[in-house]
């Protein structure tokens, strides 16, 4: 009989091209998933790699088995939810959950707050993704469920294998300490009334620095960009400073000290949110439980556009 353990470490090895990248996914050394689709190599009688540069490719019996792990994986999957939905009480076990950042500080958190007086028995273990990633390890079967963003205005690409279901909008607004002129308007803020003022923004290439750039999208004017800070509290300190101001979006922003406020904009950047999980996870409690607190009628996370006196 074929080792699942095996056939999980071919199928990111196909997925990923290179051992050390599937060992660095799987949590093992690149000497042990090697030894892994050896066993495996042995249990079917045929090779299912061969070298290709400084990569490897699958074998057409290799091709074979990988096309045919999805079945093998959904069968085990379906057994465990079978087994749980029979049991008496929440949910419990390991929930493995990848997420990008704000995301994590915005919804799961709250969400695993209450999930722990709710359902005692079960742990949600949490890892920082990005969302190609985390969709990567949902259908690879690393990690159970993904919450992901659009990219520039795109849905995430989903394999067929994944179900989703849409759990935030997220908003971004500009914080300033509240002595700051525009902190004195009574409106939304265009973009001529951004033009001006200085500014700590996200580094380039990230999602809230393309956010930036939008806002001047129709100005001809340059802007003046004093820092570059991925770490959205960092910049909040600086702009507690009163010497610039940023685009915070809602997910990412703790609460407020007395020295800062938000206004929105008239044109609001946004990013959408998804959840993302398996289909043959459909019925699993956990995963249940867990799309109910993040339902956006049960969500708490801070969603208020204008903080003021």
């Amino acid at each position: 009989m074929i080792d699942v353990g095996a056939l999980r470490a071919l199928r990111s090895v196909a997925a990923l091209g290179t051992l050390v990248r599937a060992a660095e996914e799987l949590g093992f050394t690149a000497s042990a998933i090697s030894q892994q689709i050896k066993r495996l190599e042995r249990q079917v009688g045929v090779p299912v790699l061969a070298t290709a540069g400084r990569g490897v490719v699958l074998t057409p019996a290799g091709q074979a088995i990988v096309d045919s792990a999805p079945d093998v994986f959904d069968a085990l999957e379906r057994c465990v939810e079978a087994a749980q939905s029979v049991s008496i009480g929440s949910p419990r076990g390991v929930l493995r959950v990848v997420a990008f950042s704000t995301a994590i500080r915005g919804l799961l958190a709250p969400a695993i707050v209450r999930l722990a007086t709710e359902c005692p028995d079960l742990q949600v273990h949490v890892t920082e993704q990005d969302p190609d990633q985390a969709i990567h390890s949902v259908d690879a079967g690393t990690a159970d469920f993904a919450v992901v963003h659009d990219a520039d205005g795109l849905p995430p690409a989903l394999p067929s294998s994944l179900a989703e279901r849409h759990l935030h909008t997220d908003v971004g607004d500009v914080v300033m300490n509240r002595t700051h002129p525009l902190a004195q308007l009574d409106r939304p803020l265009t973009s001529a009334d951004l033009v001006g003022h200085a500014w700590v923004t996200s580094p380039p290439g990230t999602v809230c620095h393309q956010w930036f750039r939008r806002l001047f999208a129709d100005i001809a004017e340059d802007t003046d960009v004093r820092h570059l800070v991925d770490d959205f509290a960092t910049q909040l300190s600086l702009v507690s400073s009163g010497e610039v101001i940023a685009l915070i979006p809602r997910l990412a922003r703790p609460p407020f000290g007395e020295e800062l406020v938000s206004r929105p904009l008239a044109r609001p950047p946004k990013r959408e949110v998804q959840a993302a999980w398996r289909r043959s996870a459909d019925s699993s409690p956990a995963i249940r439980v867990l799309l109910a607190e993040l339902d956006p009628a049960t969500t708490v996370a801070n969603v208020s556009g204008d903080q003021r006196d």
